[in-house]
């Protein structure tokens, strides 16, 4: 009562003897002191300024004023500033964060009659710094300052944490606001935000991987806060995030996987790589068309309908040495969010999937680094900081040596072949200040190999991002982001007959993208932006090789297609129940000369006999446009904390198709661009699902429905020709397409014995039925995909001995794929044919291995040289001769059935990993 008295008499002193004076003032000023500012206005103004000086150190500030009232002056001058003013007589009071009242605010006094008819009034923040005492001491961070205009009751904290000695954000980090209901958790990108009432607060940080830190705040107006925090050394039975098991449940997001690459060391895969997008094909609704095979299936898609973004640039082939290893540095991968169910409405251009795959961020504080070396591959990564707290520098790098697997074979014919590849990526990221942020990225791979003497293959990827992010406000955060993609391959053919020659293939995208987040309240979160797209497609060329060949110079014209697109979405909490996002994306597409065209002739299948006539455009002339919309919905409802329904319901077009009549992927797949006789593919999905954690999240178990529709989904027809042919539109059918399925997953985080079983049944179909006979496969009637693959099993698991030795195992069974058999032969005009089965009808057997692998971590002691990690591991312990595809042979009049293997024996290998 007696501090309540104390201040009633202050404001009333206040009240009594202020007055502003309407004094106008000239002054103009260049980059200079506020304080230096200050003492000019006091020379030529009758107003002394009282403040502390540490308050306005290193504030500087540019204007020109002609004769402008000294309050205007004043709210400018402070106005990005925490610093309030008052005016007493002739004195001018500076106060920090809050203000000094002129009337005693209402409701002011305890048991004031007006306390529940006062909603839009903010009552004056009194703040005393809490005595020292013998405990943890909490430092203290104000916030804002106060507005007397201001109505706002609830106002914004947001910020970013980092990890203190690396400087990486740290995502689904527990944010928690003590004594309230109030927490909060961190993005991706280690940011943060809440919505408090003016007042103090204390703020913990709850996290199995960090300290847990409290800091006392005092909020009196929206503001930034951001936290640097130690990695917690900690021996622990288990290193996993609770919070991002809520996720499993809370989050609104349909058919979403969170893939972190620092925790799949222990995973054994295949000579002993760590290799993130293969762990990706350990789970449900992700699959890959055989061992060995590049490409990924996702929910029935083709291996062409998926997004593969490294640092929002696109990566048109994830693979090396015939897929059994990804092209993603794994230690320079930070997180991997693959969206299978719901796709956001800023993400476009595919039908199935995005893998949205983020570099870390490098040590801003001291240098440090991680390696490998292996049987196959080396790897190492370096992370170098360049100005300390606000630049870095992250290089990786890896390169196999693997051509002495091949000569040390017991097989003459590969004594002389080569297989190899190397990638390297840079990142370089720049945190101007707390609102302006730069990163750029730019990676490069290349895999070389050559089974004959006489032919070497190579391909590579280039891929350049830039990407400005700037915090418009405490509601605003905008990204501007432009992106340079290129994919190619070359084959080169060279021998002692005269036609020897060099061909390749070329694709090249460029994309600039803005983004917007408007955080309109705690409720909704708005994301809208614009982007567009060119690509530069060079079909393909043949050159003669050397002063002997006869093979004549032969080029197919460059196309040329824009893709551009707008998007707005809502995070929407309509209660604490019911969330919704919605999204909707106009995307739009035009075919772009210069071009020569085939006329066709109407009613009659396209081809060679059927032309017409040409049709010529000029440069950048429009040749044909696609377009639509694409809508984007899911919803979330909680029955209980940990248990909760979702729904989906996504439509997607895509203006881009491989073409190619392999089985998997190729290397030398190449792409076509939409145009006046290929249609864009659309697919819609349909997905419905229940998310449930148990036991304080140490498990968690979903269960997922989906049916998916496309049309204008590309094939091929009976031995048709796709690389250099000019004509391609004649090759190719367009059909309707559908998948469904289930999904299981069952996931243990912690405990000695940890890890996942997924299992999925799913079936992808595709159907070809056109106007003429060479148009129509399998009579017209829907046929198994050739990745359609049931049944497909999965699990994972990870027991600790102690806490530096564990064991791990991988158990996969998979149904065979489909595969067209011979099933007769018959004579024709004195000749003799085989006859086939309709397309797809047979599968080959089915796929099924066991991994297992030892682990050794090194001491966790903090002073030491280098963190060590030895991995031991067994691939296909069981020898199991899987087929990775089946072909026949015709000898002596009969037809011969063969089968191929990758891995027919068990594959040991002993891997080193130190980190410093």
């Amino acid at each position: 009562m007696k501090k309540s008295l104390f201040y009633f008499l202050l404001i009333l002193f206040f009240k009594t003897y202020s007055q502003e004076q309407p004094v106008v003032v000239s002054i103009s000023f260049e980059d200079a002191e506020i304080i230096e500012v200050l003492q000019d206005l006091e020379d030529i103004t009758p107003y002394k300024f009282y403040f502390i000086e540490e308050w306005l150190k290193e504030e500087k500030v540019t204007g020109n004023y002609e004769n402008e009232p000294i309050s205007n002056i004043l709210q400018e001058l402070f106005q990005d500033t925490p610093i309030n003013y008052y005016f007493l007589d002739n004195k001018v009071i500076l106060t920090k964060n809050n203000i000094i009242y002129d009337d005693l605010p209402a409701a002011f006094l305890p048991g004031s009659s007006e306390d529940d008819h006062l909603e839009n009034i903010n009552k004056p923040i009194f703040y005393e710094a809490p005595e020292a005492n013998q405990g943890e001491e909490i430092q203290t961070a104000r916030i804002g300052k106060e507005d007397r205009n201001s109505a706002k009751r609830r106002f914004t904290l947001s910020g970013y944490i980092y990890d203190k000695q690396s400087g990486e954000p740290i995502s689904n980090l527990a944010l928690i606001v003590r004594n309230t209901n109030t927490g909060t958790v961190t993005d991706i990108n280690g940011y943060y935000e809440l919505s408090l009432a003016a007042g103090e607060y204390i703020l913990e940080t709850r996290s199995l991987g960090s300290e847990n830190l409290l800091r006392r705040v005092v909020i009196y107006n929206d503001g930034a806060l951001n936290f640097q925090l130690n990695e917690n050394y900690e021996a622990l039975d288990e290193v996993v995030l609770e919070t991002s098991s809520e996720a499993n449940v809370r989050s609104v997001v349909a058919g979403v996987q969170l893939i972190k690459a620092s925790e799949i060391k222990t995973i054994p895969l295949v000579l002993g790589e760590r290799d993130i997008l293969k762990v990706a094909t350990m789970l449900p609704g992700i699959s890959t068309a055989g061992e060995g095979s590049s490409g990924y299936n996702v929910r029935g898609g083709r291996a062409d309908q998926n997004l593969i973004l490294l640092d929002d640039a696109v990566i048109y082939n994830p693979s090396h040495f015939f897929g059994l290893f990804s092209a993603i540095n794994p230690f320079t991968a930070g997180d991997v969010e693959i969206y299978k169910g719901h796709i956001p409405a800023k993400y476009g251009g595919r039908l199935s999937s995005v893998f949205d795959i983020r570099t870390k961020e490098g040590n801003e504080q001291k240098f440090s680094g991680e390696a490998a070396i292996g049987p196959v591959t080396s790897n190492i990564a370096l992370e170098i900081p360049i100005v300390e707290n606000k630049a870095s520098l992250i290089m990786g790098g890896r390169s196999t040596y693997s051509d002495w697997i091949l000569r040390s074979l017991d097989e003459e014919s590969l004594n002389n072949s080569t297989a190899n590849f190397y990638d390297v990526i840079l990142k370089y990221g720049h945190r101007i200040n707390d609102k302006n942020t730069v990163k750029a990225t730019g990676y490069f791979s290349r895999d070389v190999f050559s089974l004959t003497s006489d032919s070497l293959f190579s391909y590579n990827n280039l891929a350049l991002s830039l990407r400005y992010d700037r915090k418009i406000n405490n509601k605003n955060d905008a990204s501007l982001i432009f992106t340079n993609s290129n994919y190619k391959f070359n084959i080169e053919y060279d021998n002692e007959f005269a036609n020897s020659f060099n061909s390749g293939y070329r694709i090249n995208e460029t994309e600039a993208k803005l983004n917007v987040l408007y955080k309109y309240n705690s409720r909704h979160n708005f994301n809208y932006g614009i982007s567009s797209k060119l690509y530069m497609v060079n079909p393909g060329e043949i050159n003669p090789l050397g002063a002997d060949s006869k093979i004549e110079e032969f080029y197919i014209p460059e196309e040329k297609g824009l893709e551009s697109a707008l998007y707005l979405s809502d995070d929407w909490e309509i209660t604490d129940k019911l969330m919704l996002s919605t999204g909707l994306r106009y995307s739009f597409y035009a075919a772009l000369g210069p071009a020569d065209e085939n006329v066709y002739e109407e009613g009659l299948p396209l081809g060679e006999s059927t032309v017409t006539g040409l049709r010529n455009y000029g440069k950048n002339e429009i040749i044909k446009t696609y377009g639509g919309p694409e809508v984007r919905v899911s919803a979330r409802y909680l029955l209980n904390p940990e248990l909760s329904i979702k729904g989906s319901f996504n439509n997607t077009i895509q203006y881009i198709h491989t073409l190619s009549n392999n089985t998997t992927v190729s290397p030398t797949d190449i792409y076509k661009l939409s145009g006046s006789y290929i249609k864009p593919q659309r697919a819609t999905q349909y997905s419905l699902g229940a998310y449930k954690n148990f036991e304080d999240n140490m498990y968690e178990v979903s269960l997922e429905g989906y049916y998916k529709k496309s049309r204008d989904m590309l094939d091929f027809k009976v031995g048709a020709q796709l690389f250099l042919n000019e004509n391609t539109e004649a090759e190719v059918l367009q059909g309707q397409g559908k998948s469904y399925g289930v999904e299981f997953l069952l996931k243990k985080n912690s405990g000695r014995l940890n890890g996942w079983l997924g299992y999925t049944y799913s079936r992808s179909l595709l159907k070809l039925d056109g106007n003429f006979n060479e148009e129509i496969i399998n009579g017209g009637e829907y046929f198994a995909a050739n990745f359609d693959k049931p049944h497909d099993l999965s699990v994972v698991t990870n027991y600790k001995l102690t806490k530096r030795f564990s064991f791990s195992a991988n158990f996969v069974y998979q149904t065979g794929r489909p595969i067209t058999y011979p099933i007769g032969k018959y004579n024709f005009d004195n000749a003799e044919y085989v006859y086939y089965s309709d397309r797809n009808q047979y599968r080959i057997p089915d796929y099924y291995r066991l991994d297992l692998s030892f682990n050794v971590e090194g001491n966790h002691k903090i002073e030491k040289l280098a963190h060590s990690f030895w991995n031991i591991s067994i691939y296909n312990v069981l020898g199991r001769n899987n087929p990775y595809s089946v072909f026949f042979v015709t000898d002596n009049g009969e037809v011969e059935a063969y089968q191929s293997s990758i891995f027919s024996i068990p594959v040991p290998t002993i891997t080193y990993n130190f980190k410093f």
